[in-house]
């Protein structure tokens, strides 16, 4: 059974369950490839219009949350 929210999807038949934009074929990850490239968050509309604002600033704020939390020395 696929596991869902308003911001993620984790489901195997879209995109072989990798975890994706809820309502959308994009995947969570293309969000920090662009960042990575050094691409702002709103680039991301350019490419992917269906992946709403909200759903964006969602993710990167449990990300920094997990970051927080999570005490793993690198």
């Amino acid at each position: 059974m696929a596991k869902k929210n308003l911001t993620i999807t984790i489901d195997p038949e879209i995109l072989r369950g990798t975890h994706a934009f809820f309502g959308t074929q994009v995947a969570i990850e293309n969000l920090f490839d662009y960042l990575e490239s050094g691409d702002t968050v709103d680039r991301l509309l350019d490419g992917f219009d269906r992946v709403k604002r909200e759903q964006r600033l969602l993710v990167l704020e449990m990300s920094q949350r997990l970051i927080e939390t999570t005490s793993v020395a690198i």
